[in-house]
């Protein structure tokens, strides 16, 4: 699942940046209004964490307009600001939860996987599937044939990523961008280390296999 964060406190960016990866999450960070704001109209995402106070744009502004546009993605306001009128003033303008700062991040993530799941139960679609492979975003279970197959964390990610693009080419590029947020040499082999500690998992016992490699050009998940 991904998430957008927009904070302009560099420490509090990065330590929840932090925690929502170690918590399975593919994250974008933006410390900056307008660049958020662009971030979210161009991006596709499950839940979305947005500070009040903001360089070039608050997030206020960013909330309403992304609601104009039609983007129903679960917001999280997060902000200082603690009297009942600003958070009445905040949820209002199009906020789902509001929560103050100082936080636990155990709350922040907890706060963050209840949006997901309301949403999910609005709109169905807390489960991806291609033949007898499925995952659940909500529990982050996956089963083949029935049989339950444990993922470590960017194991599941990559895996999410090639479902949400079934039947689709996605280049080792894309892939190290939206499962592992940042990038490295692309003369790396991690994604071709990662991709084959998947497929020893929900393809080598099983048919028919899912995982194909387009040489030169990436992966493709796809039933043949």
């Amino acid at each position: 699942m991904r998430i957008l964060v927009i904070e302009d406190d560099e420490k509090i960016g990065s330590f929840i940046r932090k925690g929502l990866r170690e918590a399975g999450f593919t994250v974008d960070l933006s410390a900056d209004g307008q660049e958020g704001l662009n971030l979210f109209l161009n991006n596709i995402y499950d839940a979305a964490v947005v500070d009040i106070m903001l360089p070039s744009m608050d997030g206020l502004t960013i909330i309403e307009t992304i609601r104009g546009r039609g983007k129903m993605t679960p917001v999280l306001i997060l902000s200082a600001k603690r009297s009942v009128d600003d958070r009445i003033k905040g949820l209002q303008q199009g906020g789902d939860d509001y929560l103050v700062k100082p936080f636990s991040f155990g709350e922040l993530l907890a706060r963050i996987q209840a949006l997901i799941r309301r949403d999910s139960r609005a709109v169905d679609t807390h489960s991806l599937a291609a033949a007898d492979l499925h995952l659940d975003l909500l529990s982050r279970e996956v089963t083949r044939s029935g049989r339950r197959i444990d993922l470590p964390a960017k194991e599941f990610t990559l895996l999410e990523y090639l479902l949400r693009n079934q039947g689709r080419i996605v280049s080792k590029t894309a892939i190290l961008e939206n499962v592992y947020d940042y990038s490295f040499d692309p003369q790396t082999n991690v994604v071709d280390v990662l991709i084959c500690r998947l497929r020893n998992k929900v393809d080598r016992d099983f048919e028919p296999k899912l995982i194909h490699t387009v040489r030169g050009m990436g992966y493709v998940l796809k039933q043949d």
